[in-house]
């Protein structure tokens, strides 16, 4: 079975968590065998909090620029950056500038706890 999809046709959900911040879910748990696929978009002056998650992430900067919080370290991550992130490692989004942060990120398929920090 495959997927084909067009990123416009796919509802953008604001996320409760930070401000500016919305996700499309790019492929459900449901539609993919081992992964989930997201896009997360932080507007420009947004931000997602410190927090914590259950699975690991990988990341794929999209476009904009944010200060990325990974654990004890501060990164600029721009757009064309790859980012892994493991499991319960604390992580938080900052964008600068006045384009907003677009990030693909796959997690598995998996349960994922959340944790604000």
């Amino acid at each position: 079975m495959y997927i084909h999809k067009e990123i416009n046709s796919i509802e953008s959900i604001a996320q409760k968590a930070g401000e500016g911040v919305s996700m499309k879910m790019l492929l459900s748990p449901d539609e993919s065998p081992n992964f989930a696929m997201r896009n997360f978009i932080i507007q420009a002056g947004g931000f997602m909090p410190l927090h914590t998650n259950s699975v690991e992430h990988e990341q794929y900067v999209l476009s904009g620029r944010a200060k990325v919080q990974l654990g004890d370290k501060t990164i600029e991550a721009k757009a064309g950056d790859i980012l892994l992130i493991p499991a319960g490692v604390s992580h938080s989004y900052k964008t600068i500038g006045d384009e907003p942060y677009s990030f693909l990120c796959l997690v598995p398929k998996a349960q994922d706890t959340i944790t604000l920090i």
